[in-house]
């Protein structure tokens, strides 16, 4: 089964770099009417980057990223507060809560998984692999 390989560490696919491609043009179209709205594609891809390709975060913690930032975002375009600083700022604290929670997993399998992780290989074998066999 694909799903039972190990294959741990940085990841980039084609649909990534499509991703990639059209979310730096967005930001910058984006950006050209509204320098905020520039900001917000670019922070929300980078994230996606950061996420799916360099940690490999799992599912939940990036919704509840994205829950926090969509709320302060809206807050900030609807009403003004906090603010695209604080909203940037609260974000990126969630970020870093998330990388120290995920990188602390057994099941941590993205970049640098041989230093933060080396437990890795063992945990898949015991809970990933063997219902594949």
């Amino acid at each position: 089964m694909a799903a039972s390989l190990f294959k741990p560490g940085f990841r980039l696919s084609r649909l990534d770099i499509v991703i990639l491609l059209v979310g730096v043009i967005g930001a910058v179209l984006a950006g050209s009417v509204a320098l905020y709205a520039g900001f917000v594609v670019a922070f929300v891809v980078g994230h996606f980057f950061l996420f799916c390709n360099v940690l490999r975060v799992s599912r939940l913690p990036e919704l509840a990223w994205a829950i926090i930032f969509i709320g302060l975002s809206a807050s900030t375009i609807l009403a003004g507060q906090p603010g695209w600083l604080v909203t940037a700022g609260c974000s990126l604290m969630v970020t870093i809560g998330i990388i120290f929670r995920e990188v602390g997993k057994p099941s941590y399998h993205g970049v640098f998984w041989r230093t933060w992780n080396p437990g890795l290989e063992a945990w898949w074998l015991s809970n990933v692999h063997k219902g594949s066999r």
